[in-house]
């Protein structure tokens, strides 16, 4: 039977909107004196939900509502969810930077934490120090952390510059030695939030890699990303949080397959992009809105939908747009891959009214893929949302076979086999 080394029960978290006070003096004394006595917030309205696209109807809301579930030793969990869902506010309990509100939590071992860029730095301190404050902060000797600090700044690949005050780092240099701190020192659980995508496609690999190998030692991994296929990759497990609630915990197939189909609103064959979550930071031109001429798209019908792009700012012309989409499968591994540079075609986008129309051939194998779609313009990512649209196919096959379950692959091309009398020669 496995261990657990994590046990959460009916945790919850709740946060105070606006100012902190309830806006009269004799509400704050009455709250002062509650809270003294060890007593609930009178004032605390427990109904509030965490509802980002509704407006606030109280002072409070519960960031994490009710969350349960445990996470066995030597497990590499994937919490996935859209921003505001809960996800960093759920790792920081974990990782004892807040407190939560309610609940309990039981944890086996020491747990090093990659929160936030820079998190547990001192911008005084140069690099080396900083190594030696963070492994104390977990609990590490001095002679524990003196072993790993070679292996750790070998790994961060700032060597030049261990010796400069952090507050002279760059933060993709921040995120590079924060997380080789958080991976080499001998802790039993490491947490890992959304800080990878600072750093370059290289590092993320690396830091992939680093991640699998500490899974495959034995201990447990917590891992938050917006980047499905990294999360498909390393994990088995999965849970998926709406609104601060526990939705699904399960396989991490599963959380994926429920985290996607719950983003993908399409209405008739309407898609409306702009609360879905993005890879990283949108530019200054960004994906509106997708419409599909027919959806459910039929097997053997070309894939067409148009895109519409809306404009961040006052500037309206962006020349030398890159435009691309992936389609993937349920393991995230490309099938189609479409951009106008590979036709040879530059468009320069000069006002919001103009629509960009695809039409894809269409052999796909019936079933649900994942779509994801990618802007660049001045050499610069703009957009980027990945692995979050579904693609539905429906229909049968084209062979007439019973069982679409039965034949394997993804493509299910035209083809013919045909048998022929031939005169043998003994």
């Amino acid at each position: 039977m496995s261990e657990k080394i994590i046990e959460i029960e009916n945790l919850s978290k709740l946060y105070r909107l606006g100012d902190i006070g309830t806006g009269s003096l004799r509400n704050d004394l009455h709250r002062w004196w509650a809270k003294i006595r060890g007593k609930e917030d009178p004032f605390m309205k427990v109904g509030a939900e965490n509802i980002r696209s509704m407006k606030a109807e109280s002072d409070y809301v519960w960031s994490l509502k009710d969350i349960s579930f445990s996470v066995n030793k030597g497990d590499a969990l994937g919490i996935i969810g859209k921003n505001g869902a809960g996800k960093s506010t759920l790792l920081k309990i974990l990782s004892r930077v807040t407190a939560p509100t309610k609940g309990q939590i039981r944890i086996k071992g020491r747990v090093a934490s990659l929160l936030e860029v820079g998190t547990g730095f001192h911008p005084d301190l140069t690099g080396r120090e900083n190594i030696f404050l963070n492994g104390a902060i977990m609990g590490m000797t001095k002679s524990e952390i003196k072993a790993k600090l070679d292996e750790i700044v070998d790994f961060s690949g700032i060597a030049a510059y261990i010796d400069t005050p952090i507050k002279r780092y760059s933060t993709g240099m921040r995120v590079r030695l924060g997380f080789a701190v958080a991976a080499h020192l001998d802790s039993e659980i490491l947490v890992v939030d959304e800080v990878l995508a600072v750093g370059d496609s290289v590092f993320q690999k690396k830091c992939i890699d680093k991640m699998t190998k500490v899974r495959s030692e034995g201990r447990t991994i917590l891992f938050v990303s917006h980047q499905l296929s990294a999360v498909k990759g390393l994990c088995k497990t999965g849970v998926v949080l709406v609104n601060g609630q526990l939705k699904f915990d399960g396989d991490i197939d599963g959380a994926l397959e429920y985290y996607a189909s719950t983003n993908n609103s399409i209405k008739g064959q309407e898609l409306i992009l702009d609360d879905l979550d993005r890879h990283q930071s949108v530019g200054q031109i960004k994906f509106k809105k997708m419409v599909f001429e027919s959806y459910p798209v039929d097997f053997g019908q070309p894939i067409r939908f148009k895109l519409m792009l809306e404009t961040q700012g006052t500037e309206k012309y962006f020349a030398d747009v890159d435009m691309a989409i992936n389609i993937s499968d349920r393991n995230k591994s490309c099938i189609v891959h479409c951009a106008n540079k590979f036709l040879g075609k530059n468009f320069s986008h000069t006002d919001d009214k103009l629509e960009y129309h695809f039409e894809i051939e269409n052999n796909l194998k019936p079933g649900y893929y994942y779509m994801t779609l990618f802007l660049r313009s001045r050499d610069i990512i703009q957009d980027w949302i990945e692995d979050q649209i579904i693609l539905e196919i429906q229909g049968s096959n084209p062979y007439g076979y019973h069982s679409n379950g039965l034949i394997q692959g993804n493509v299910l091309p035209g083809f013919n086999i045909s048998q022929v009398n031939s005169k043998v020669l003994l």
